[in-house]
């Protein structure tokens, strides 16, 4: 340890208990200090040491006082990486609260709010959502790029990795590629970018079991099969392809089709033998997509349709809507009268100029794909993945909503507005009456949108943002959630127009949660609502709890289907517009993914535990049971949940 670092550490000792005796409200003046040093010692693996040695004091010190650092049990995984990455003062304190949470994770500090195996699972979690700091890329790119900021952040992850285990982390990322490809999200950069840096871990020591895990999805996402495993780029493989027996060509079709319903996954050789057979051998097509026998009798009434589908939107770099295009056609989207006009009217289009721009990527001008071509490819994604649609970044859980329900029961009118905003840059709909526009308005609930999206959301989301927006300003003065008008009219006619909100608009206290309760048991449990099933997906509003429950915010999801499991359990079956449903919720309140007889997209809770997180929901009230049925325990088993959880931050009259 250099002389240098020794001085630091003294000085950072000295630091801490000024701060230590500092009283709270000046706490502020002496945080500066522990920042600044902890910068420089973060600088060497030695200096990183001192500051996990002094991690125990940070929190009776006051380090983290007045900042959203300040309580453990309230940060984040997806959010470390982010604030590590950014320039300033966030990123040490990120730093600092993360060696805070090692020391929670190795038992050298003792927090009431969270237990070793927390703080550990936590940290594993962190390292697998940001493998390029665990593992940063060798590129001349990275060099050059490489601030002091990420290099300290990079140095933090070493020193993690070597403190946990790397077979823990491998497993944490395997949990992860499950949870997350059993989703089915359109958008998988997130995925394949998880996959791209476990490739490293493949070889470190970590148990079979899970290396096989991880090949398997390295496979699907770039050779799965023996053939794309023998070339080194998409060229050779498509001239061995033209060489190939149709024995051979059907082996490659039917293990890309195999490892795509597997996994979820689209391999870029996929596109390359998709289209060589749309060119030379059509009759493997189905074998090539694995299509049901709803699929290959649709295939075979729209074979001119799909044939120009494959040739214009069917790229490497679209490769993903080869799922899209398997699901599509199994779904039987195709045998609705005018949806395949409408398809084709997509293929000439003209796109207006601002569409161009933000649709606009390198990779598509590079594998020469039409704009065109690019928007039937983000069409056939969401016809054939309704669930797989997500907001991204954004704020705009409503348009995201409104773009999976009428992928399932409006494709004609999805369909119309996706050609009105690619064309006109503009769409409308009548509000009470009153026609509006998108294109006269100013701003929806999103400040701006963030461009990570499938080609119908870029597209769509901006003018349903703004027009959901107008809609809900509307509404403002008329003391009522402004939910019960806008949804049915924005959302069309799917949506029944009876309608709760538990929070009293006015006081903003919870009022007669007993009757919101039993009104939801009345209108959606099959055993008190006369039996009557959902017919539509229904839109309802949730409170966003953490692990601890504690309310972390509002947000808007779908009732899919109410049934029950295996386990003779009803079960609530929805759709979350964040692509991300495997949250844990506290409580023992955790949304699973599949293991339930969840469909491709959907996420399910027990009726109880979901009805315990929900503030409001449309109802029809001609399809309604008698609320006094419904038993007093039931009520009591949901209150107790809501209010040891988001409801300790609202006044219950």
């Amino acid at each position: 340890m250099s002389n240098q670092t020794l001085v630091l550490k003294d000085r950072l000792n000295m630091a801490l208990e000024r701060l230590e005796q500092a009283k709270p409200f000046a706490k502020s003046m002496y945080q500066t200090d522990i920042f600044q040093l902890a910068i420089e010692l973060a600088g060497s693996d030695d200096g990183l040491t001192i500051i996990y040695e002094n991690a125990p004091r940070f929190d009776n010190a006051g380090v983290f006082n007045g900042g959203p650092w300040e309580d453990p049990t309230k940060m984040q995984p997806p959010l470390v990486g982010g604030s590590l990455k950014l320039k300033g003062v966030n990123s040490i304190i990120e730093l600092l609260s993360e060696m805070r949470m090692l020391a929670i994770a190795k038992g050298d500090y003792k927090h009431k709010g969270l237990s070793k195996k927390e703080a550990e699972a936590f940290l594993n979690e962190v390292l697998a959502l940001n493998l390029d700091l665990l593992f940063p890329p060798e590129t001349e790119e990275g060099r050059i790029q490489s601030e002091e900021h990420i290099n300290r952040a990079q140095r933090l992850f070493r020193y993690l990795g070597q403190e946990l285990s790397f077979k823990a982390i491998a497993d944490k990322i395997v949990q992860e590629l499950d949870r997350l490809t059993v989703q089915r999200p359109i958008m998988i950069g997130r995925i394949l970018n998880m996959i791209s840096m476990s490739e490293q871990l493949i070889e470190s020591g970590i148990d079979e079991k899970t290396a096989e895990a991880l090949v398997k999805y390295s496979r699907a996402a770039n050779a799965p099969t023996p053939l794309s495993r023998d070339v080194s780029n998409q060229r050779e493989y498509r001239l061995r392809v033209e060489d190939a027996y149709d024995e051979e060509l059907e082996a490659e079709a039917k293990i890309f089709s195999g490892s795509m319903k597997d996994t979820g996954l689209v391999s870029p050789y996929h596109a390359v033998l998709l289209r060589f057979l749309n060119r030379k051998n059509r009759d493997l097509i189905p074998a090539a997509l694995d299509l049901s026998e709803t699929g290959t009798a649709s295939f075979n009434a729209n074979r001119d349709l799909i044939h120009d589908m494959i040739q214009l939107s069917i790229f490497p770099e679209t490769r993903q809507s080869i799922l899209g295009l398997a699901n599509m056609l199994d779904r039987g989207v195709l045998t609705q009268e005018s949806i395949a006009p409408a398809i084709r009217r997509l293929f000439e289009l003209p796109i207006h100029a601002h569409v161009k721009d933000i649709l606009t990527k390198p990779e598509y001008q590079k594998g020469g794909i039409s704009l065109n071509g690019v928007l039937v490819a983000g069409v056939v994604s969401v016809l054939g993945q309704p669930l797989g649609v997500g907001q991204g970044l954004n704020p705009t859980c409503q348009s995201a909503r409104a773009i999976s329900l009428w992928s399932q029961h409006g494709i004609g009118q999805l369909l119309e507005y996706i050609a009105r905003a690619a064309r006109d840059n503009d769409i409308d709909m009548t509000f009470e009456g009153e026609i509006i526009h998108s294109s006269i308005l100013e701003d929806g609930v999103a400040t701006e949108i963030h461009q990570d999206l499938d080609p119908v959301s870029i597209v769509l989301v901006p003018h349903l943002d703004k027009i959901y927006n107008e809609m809900m300003k509307r509404t403002l003065l008329r003391g009522e959630d402004g939910h019960k008008w806008v949804n049915p009219e924005f959302y069309g006619e799917w949506i029944p127009r009876g309608f709760i909100n538990v929070i009293n608009q006015l006081t903003l206290n919870v009022s007669n949660y007993s009757a919101f309760v039993r009104l939801f048991y009345a209108t959606h449990h099959p055993e008190y609502n006369e039996g009557y099933e959902l017919i539509y997906p229904n839109p309802v509003g949730i409170f966003i709890t953490n692990v601890h429950g504690a309310l972390l915010g509002l947000h808007a999801v779908s009732i899919q289907r109410i049934q029950k499991d295996q386990n003779e359990n009803w079960r609530i079956y929805f759709y979350n517009p964040n692509n991300d449903s495997g949250q844990n919720w506290g409580q023992g309140i955790e949304p699973s993914v599949s293991g339930f007889g969840e469909l491709e997209g959907e996420s399910s809770l027990p009726f109880h535990e979901f009805l315990s997180r929900m503030y409001a929901f449309h109802y029809n009230p001609y399809e309604q049971g008698d609320t006094f049925m419904v038993e007093d325990s039931l009520v009591e088993e949901v209150e107790v949940l809501a209010k040891d959880s988001w409801g300790k931050e609202y006044l219950w009259v």
